[in-house]
Parts: C-alpha cells; sequence; structure tokens
C-alpha cells in the first residue's frame, strides 16, 4: 500500500485536496472517480511516514503450492491469464500472495507478460519460478510449466518436513532431558545436601560432583538459558559470509548420523531442481546457474560453478563431480548417461526419485535408534543423579541406627 497526495475538482466544480491510500497510482485514480473527483494533481508520497510497514511476510509454501495448482487448472481450461489472476486473487487466503496479485493483475492487463510482472515481485516469486514462467510463455505450455512447479514445490516441501521430522524428537528429548537435569540439579540436590549438613554426615565424591553441577548451574543458569540463541545467532551471521558458510555446511555433510541425511537431501534438491528445468526447455547452462541459487549447500554450489565453467567450455557436465566425495558414483555415473542419450532430464528426474526414498528410509531408521539411545542416555543421567542422593543416605541411616 502507499498514500497519494491529490488536487481535483467534484462534481460541483469546487478545488478539493487530500491523501489517498492505494496499491498503485491507477488504483487511486479510479478509486477517486469513483467517488466524482477530476484529477487535476497526484503524486505519491515517499516519505518513510507514509510508506506502510511489512515485516517481510512470505507466502507459505501450502498457499503457494495451492495457487499454482489452481492457476494452472484455470489456464489448461482456456481461462485468460487476465481472468485466472483475478479468479485467484479472490480465492487466495494469503494477504500478501493476494496483494501481489492484485498488481500483477494489473501489469498483464496493461499488456505486461507475466513472467516480467511477476519478476517485480522477487520476494514472493522466486527466481527458478520466474524463468520456468518464462520459457512456459515461449514455448506456448504455460499449464504444463505450472504443473511442474507445483510438483517441484510440493516435493522440496515433503522433502523438508522429512527432515524436520528425522530432527524434531531427538531435539524436544534432548531439551527436556536437559530441563529435568536442571531442575534436579537446581532445586532437588541442594535440598538433600542442606540435610546431610546438618546431620554433619560425610558426602561421598559422587555426591560432591553432583552438588558442584549443581552450584555451577545456579550460577551461571542465564549463560545455559542465552547459550542456544547466541550459537544460532552465531552460526546465522557466519552463513552470511562465503567462506565460513562453505566449512558449516561441510560440518554439516560430514556430522555422523545426520551428515547422510544432508547429503542425499542436497542431492535429491539438486536433481529435482535440474529435472525440472530441463524438462522446461530452459538451457543448460541458465539451469546450471539457477540451481546455484537454490541448492542452499555451498559445497555442492562450489562444485556446480566448476560443472558451469566445464559447460562454458564445452566439455562435460559429469567431469568435475567425479572423484568428489559430495557427489557418489551414482550421481556421475547417470549424468554421463544422460549426456550420452540426450535423456538428462530423466537422469535426474530418477536421481531425485532415488534419493528422495533414501530420505525416507534413513529417516525412518534414524526415529528407530535415536528413541532408545536417547532413554538410555536420559536414564544413566537421571540415574547418577538419584545415586548422588542415596548414597549418602544409606550411610546417614546406618549411622542413626
Amino acid at each position: 500500500m502507499a498514500y497519494f497526495t491529490y488536487e481535483g475538482r467534484n462534481k460541483r466544480g469546487k478545488i478539493v485536496r487530500g491523501r489517498k491510500k492505494a496499491d498503485s497510482e491507477r488504483e487511486a485514480r479510479a478509486s477517486l472517480a469513483e467517488e466524482g473527483v477530476y484529477i487535476k494533481k497526484l503524486n505519491q508520497l515517499d516519505s518513510l511516514l507514509f510508506k506502510e510497514i511489512t515485516l517481510g511476510k512470505k507466502v507459505k509454501n501450502q498457499h503457494f503450492i495451492l495457487y499454482l495448482r489452481q492457476f494452472s487448472t484455470l489456464i489448461e481450461a482456456g481461462v485468460s491469464l487476465v481472468e485466472a489472476t483475478k479468479i485467484l486473487v479472490e480465492q487466495t487466503p494469503n494477504k500478501t500472495l493476494k496483494n501481489t496479485l492484485i498488481h500483477i493483475q494489473q501489469d498483464i492487463e496493461g499488456g505486461m507478460p507475466f513472467s516480467d510482472a511477476a519478476a517485480k515481485h522477487d520476494q514472493v516469486f522466486p527466481p527458478m519460478f520466474i524463468q520456468m514462467m518464462r520459457a512456459g510463455e515461449l514455448s506456448g505450455n504455460l499449464d504444463e510449466a505450472l504443473n511442474r512447479m507445483a510438483d517441484y514445490y510440493e516435493k522440496q516441501y515433503e522433502l523438508r518436513q522429512k527432515i524436520y521430522s528425522a530432527l524434531t524428537y531427538p531435539a524436544v528429548v534432548g531439551a527436556i532431558a536437559i530441563v529435568i537435569v536442571v531442575f534436579m540439579l537446581t532445586f532437588i540436590v541442594p535440598r538433600f545436601a542442606s540435610m546431610f549438613e546438618s546431620f554433619g554426615s560425610e558426602v561421598p565424591p559422587i555426591t560432591q560432583f553432583i552438588l558442584s553441577a549443581g552450584n555451577l548451574f545456579s550460577s551461571i543458569w542465564w549463560l545455559i538459558l542465552f547459550l542456544p540463541l547466541l550459537l544460532i545467532l552465531l552460526l546465522k551471521t557466519l552463513e552470511k559470509k562465503e567462506k565460513p558458510a562453505y566449512y558449516i555446511d561441510y560440518m554439516k555433510m560430514r556430522m555422523p548420523l545426520f551428515g547422510p541425511i544432508i547429503q542425499k537431501a542436497a542431492h535429491a534438491r539438486m536433481a529435482r531442481t535440474l529435472s525440472s528445468l530441463f524438462q522446461s526447455s530452459v538451457p543448460v547452462l541458465q539451469s546450471v546457474e539457477m540451481v546455484q541459487r537454490v541448492v542452499q549447500n555451498k559445497v555442492i554450489e562450489e562444485k556446480l560453478k566448476e560443472v558451469y565453467a566445464s559447460l562454458e567450455r564445452g566439455e562435460s557436465m559429469a567431469v568435475p563431480l567425479e572423484n568428489h566425495w559430495a557427489f557418489p558414483v551414482l550421481v556421475t555415473q547417470m549424468i554421463t548417461v544422460g549426456e550420452k542419450t540426450g535423456t538428462l532430464d530423466q537422469m535426474f528426474e530418477k536421481v531425485a526419485v532415488f534419493y528422495e526414498r533414501e530420505i525416507d528410509h534413513v529417516t525412518d531408521r534414524i526415529k528407530t535408534l535415536i528413541e532408545p539411545i536417547m532413554i538410555v542416555v536420559l536414564s544413566i543421567v537421571v540415574g547418577v543423579i538419584i545415586l548422588a542422593i542415596a548414597v549418602p543416605m544409606f550411610s546417614l541411616f546406618e549411622e542413626i541406627q
């Protein structure tokens, strides 16, 4: 939304001045015309005080995928771009997307191609989507491009949810374990310690260790509370810098247990993106450049830069990836076969499906494996604390008897 100052005459011929809130100059003029104001001057207010403040809210994946499906169905049914966009403005539940589609509708009514209109709103529409729409417009298969994009974003969403699901369980159980341990060390153990001191009994080493840990937790509880937040902020800051971001992704891929999931997810995302772009007839060099921006992994991105340089020289896509730890033989062999047979889109589709299934199996195995491990670890920690309390209590009972 923006604010406009206007000056004009009303139906009675009287000069009127004021401000008008609207999405665009065109909308402001239309609104004033409905009110019977004949405009002489109309200027947008650029001052920060008159700009609507937004917090950069993005469109949720579910809403974006639904929009793509509905848009594809309408175009496939022969509805014009303008009418289809107008219908979707009324149907979409997302306010950000609704406002964006209003602007796009106005642009395409003025003769602008849909891809160019969408490119003006890159905070909502990803670069890959814009590129695919441009390719769909040139080939006359916009409905197919939209369907392909909906499939792509559905797969990416499902992949992300599977990874989150695998990581959520140990994170939640670990957090609960930390809370229990901190509570026992901070509140339970000190009460028993004061009781032991009042009886003047000797405190065993294990109890002394737990008491020291409890005192430490009591004195630095604020650090324990804010340390995870500080670590997250530090990682977010480092990820914005080229070299630290590379080493962070390297360590993630090399992590025990979760490293293989991150590697497979990167391969699945890369392969799925390249397959979608090739199927939409996007040129190879543009496709590789686009994947560098969406793969979300600096290790893979660096190798894709080498692939881009290799393709520019007219050489193979597979050669720069050979003998690199981040790219299994399966990937390079499938690319080689695809280059020889001219079926790169199909080969990348098969690689994506393979790794997506692998992620399903790996996440299931990790969930099955982590559950008993977390229970055992939690039992040992709590058991040690209870033992530290029980041992001096037994000694105390013996002294009383």
